[in-house]
């Protein structure tokens, strides 16, 4: 098991995980939505292939970060 947190911009926690799962899996075990952000593994981005592989293959055997990241654009612009 690793201990893994979870979350968003706003909300983490910490959950023991079991390596052999995979990304997107305990993204939705935790009720991420993971549809229209980016996620990062410890800082780093993961792509769609990514997601779908387990933290075993992503090499992952302590404890990290998963975040799913909204990135707000400016909606204000100066004229």
């Amino acid at each position: 098991m690793i201990q893994v947190t979870v979350g968003t911009n706003t909300n983490r926690r910490r959950v023991n995980v079991d390596p052999n799962l995979t990304v997107k899996e305990v993204l939705e075990q935790n009720n991420v939505n993971y549809s229209a952000t980016t996620i990062h593994l410890d800082g780093a981005p993961l792509n769609a292939t990514e997601i779908n592989s387990t933290f075993t293959d992503l090499g992952i055997d302590s404890d990290c970060y998963l975040l799913s990241i909204v990135k707000a654009e400016n909606a204000y612009r100066f004229m």
